[in-house]
């Protein structure tokens, strides 16, 4: 694994987990009360014995270059390194990237100069815990081109998907990018299966020496460009990965992949011998004076006081006061803990402290780092909820979004 590059891809615009992503880059949205979720594969990657590890970075990407330049840095007595790849203009090209594929191309003298056999090309918000020497192993014993990483999935994640046939070896024989619904049906891998279809996992391995030569050609995304292509002329196995995963890629998945953390018979566990790793703080204890919990996935440095809170996950330095119930939600936290020169401030100019004020009801949400949520505040599950957008908060998939540093004022109701 010495002689593998991990190349993760830092994420485009990630419209579809807006408001989350108005101040960050996908990669760097808060994952299970403590984690961003470009921990995962770069922890993948280290427990994998991947030393050097890349990340292609473009749109509102100092809150992750922040995160992974605080948490990943290797001694100098080290031989590998976790460096940031961001778009830059060049006499060769001055554009953005345009998909994942030009985003390695424009990058592709970094990627040779790693001087290793082969390029592993990850994607930046994926939840899944992998053994990447296994995938290349693999990759090694069936003499492949390329190698994808597969899974069975059910039929309403499919069109958003990659979906491939295999034939009896493993060889890909077929691969569609995000199908139309029509022409699903021929695609089945596993008919009369809960999960007929096999998908790519956005998980490739190439050697370095391949790549050089597949992106001299024209497209700008492996899925829909240079994989289809490279059908045609190289042999694409296909890895079938059974443990688990999830593409993060809405607020609704988000939404339901954090609630999944919760409970006790998970598929993801946290507490195996792989660690995942993130940015090491210096927090106290949460503290719990007289709260209910059931349920709940509970971070470091929390102050709850006589709370109920169930099925839901409480991020980093939450404060959530008295007579407060939490159902079925994402509270992620804060960056900072409040001083009492602060929250007499707070008192000065009328706004709530951070975190949930007293007596508040907080049903089917997500309330974002440094949110100040006022006492009396009912933020209620309305059935068949129409996506909007308001100055403090925002409705997605019938859930609601209280957004980075927003203010409720008390006895707001939503």
């Amino acid at each position: 694994m010495l002689d593998v590059l991990g190349l993760i891809m830092g994420g485009g615009r990630g419209t579809r987990l807006f408001p989350l992503t108005e101040s960050r880059s996908k990669p760097a949205v808060p994952f299970a009360g403590k984690y961003r979720l470009i921990d995962i594969p770069i922890s993948n990657c280290i427990n994998a014995g991947i030393d050097k590890i890349a990340i292609l970075t473009q749109f509102r990407s100092v809150s992750l270059h922040r995160h992974i330049t605080n948490t990943y840095r290797r001694d100098i007595f080290t031989k590998g390194w976790v460096d940031i790849l961001a778009a830059e203009q060049t006499p060769r090209s001055d554009a953005w990237y345009q998909g994942t594929a030009d985003a390695v191309r424009q990058q592709l003298q970094e990627i040779v100069n790693a001087n290793t056999k082969y390029v592993l090309i990850l994607a930046g918000d994926h939840l899944y815990q992998m053994d990447y020497s296994k995938f290349v192993q693999y990759h090694e014993d069936t003499n492949a081109d390329i190698t994808i990483a597969v899974q069975p999935v059910e039929a309403v994640l499919a069109s958003g998907l990659g979906i491939l046939k295999r034939n009896a070896e493993g060889e890909i024989t077929s691969f569609f990018e995000k199908p139309k619904t029509e022409e699903l049906s021929a695609l089945q891998s596993i008919p009369n299966s809960s999960k007929p279809y096999m998908a790519s996992m956005g998980i490739y391995v190439f050697t370095t020496e391949l790549l050089v030569e597949l992106l001299k050609t024209e497209g700008n995304d492996f899925g829909k460009d240079i994989i289809p292509n490279a059908l045609k002329t190289n042999r694409i196995m296909g890895y079938i990965f059974e443990g688990y995963w999830a593409d993060i890629g809405t607020i609704r998945r988000y939404y339901d992949v954090n609630l999944e953390m919760t409970l006790h018979n998970r598929q993801f566990k946290f507490n195996i011998a792989d660690s995942l790793y993130t940015h090491p703080r210096f927090l106290p204890p949460s503290e719990i004076h007289g709260a209910k919990l059931n349920q709940v996935l509970l971070a470091d440095g929390c102050q709850i006081g006589d709370a109920k809170i169930s099925n839901s996950v409480i991020g980093l330095r939450s404060r959530i006061s008295d007579g407060s119930i939490i159902k079925d939600s994402v509270i992620m936290g804060a960056d900072f803990k409040e001083t009492p020169e602060m929250r007499e401030e707070n008192k000065k100019l009328g706004r709530p402290n951070v975190g949930i004020g007293r007596d508040s009801i907080i049903e089917s949400s997500i309330i974002d780092k440094n949110a100040r949520i006022g006492s009396k505040v009912h933020i209620r599950n309305v059935t068949n909820r129409k996506d909007a957008e308001n100055e403090n908060w925002v409705a997605r998939e019938g859930l609601v979004i209280i957004p980075k540093n927003a203010t409720i004022h008390d006895s707001t109701v939503i």
